[in-house]
């Protein structure tokens, strides 16, 4: 798969975060009218799905990184066997450049995950208590 392939589902992945913030946004109340509506479960609810949806963006850009690292090793040793090949040195610095990029994916990933964390917190923190993760 292409890097830019990558991109694009990783954006469609990261609309869950967008869906989830505007359902906490909609349907969590702030603490005025929390008497009004039981938001626990919703709460509960928004929290698992969260906590799937980064999990599983995670495991995917990892994957991504994993398989590009050996695509970009297996250059590197054919490169040193063949030093004067520019169209492997070529290929060799394309995929470096897709691991770089997939790699600032870890960094956009932990902003998003923020941005998603910060809004649960705000509207979630009466109505529900995360579990001590491990």
């Amino acid at each position: 798969m292409s890097y830019n392939g990558g991109q694009d589902i990783l954006k469609l992945m990261r609309t869950i975060d967008d869906r989830i913030v505007h359902e906490l946004n909609t349907t969590v109340p702030t603490a005025s009218f929390a008497g009004k509506i039981d938001a626990s479960q919703t709460c509960k609810q928004l929290y698992e799905s969260l906590r799937e949806a980064h999990a599983s963006r995670e495991r995917a850009i990892k994957h991504c990184i994993a398989q590009t690292s050996a695509v970009v090793n297996k250059l590197r040793e054919e490169r040193e066997k063949d030093f004067g090949d520019s169209a492997l040195i070529k290929q060799l610095r394309k995929e470096q450049t897709k691991l770089k990029l997939m790699q600032s994916e870890l960094n956009v990933e932990e902003v998003v995950n923020d941005r998603s964390w910060k809004v649960f917190s705000e509207r979630c923190r009466i109505h529900f208590k995360p579990p001590k993760l491990q």
